[in-house]
């Protein structure tokens, strides 16, 4: 028995389904991915952001003699086996040093630099527009200033922390590029 041929094709139906609008469902999904992965960016520099405030606040509260004390209780038995280790050596020299200017402006520093990223960030998890272009700015200065400090100091939490403003400045430029305020 041979089938009969059907005289029309199988057509799914369209009704109630929505066309679609030239963006494509991948291009949907970027967006949205790369939206999330800002927001978690904006959180975890947040989170650093609220640390500097906290350590700013104790710095202005720590005085040379607490520092030394602290050294000398963290190194006691290095100390005590090596008088000469080098890294205690260093600490106790380095809190010796500690002036109250080096205090006020180690506090004065973390806390502006804390305070200024917290109203950036707390702007850009609003989504306001404005605040795109000034933290893309304000961090890129970050950036430059935190990669004249790895000329001296070579280390890795500030090349960790200058990536993660990278990857900021990059996720924020994209988001504030794509955003239909920022178009129209």
């Amino acid at each position: 028995m041979v089938p009969s041929a059907d005289p029309k094709p199988f057509s799914p139906p369209t009704e109630g389904l929505r066309k679609p609008t030239g963006m494509s469902l991948s291009k949907t999904f970027d967006q949205k991915t790369l939206h999330r992965a800002l927001e978690l960016s904006l959180i975890l520099k947040g989170i650093f952001a609220l640390l500097e405030i906290l350590a700013g606040i104790a710095a202005y509260f720590i005085d040379q003699h607490f520092l030394i004390n602290l050294v000398l209780a963290v190194f006691h038995d290095e100390l005590k086996g090596d008088p000469h280790d080098l890294v205690a050596n260093i600490l106790i020299q380095a809190a010796q040093d500690f002036s109250v200017g080096t205090q006020l402006f180690i506090s004065l520093y973390l806390l502006a630099n804390g305070v200024t990223k917290a109203v950036l960030i707390a702007g850009l998890l609003r989504g306001k527009l404005g605040y795109y272009p000034a933290a893309i700015v304000v961090f890129a200065l970050f950036v430059v200033y935190q990669l004249y400090r790895y000329s001296f100091t070579h280390s890795i939490w500030l090349v960790l922390l200058t990536l993660l403003d990278i990857i900021v400045i990059w996720l924020t430029w994209r988001e504030y590029k794509y955003s239909p305020q920022a178009r129209g």
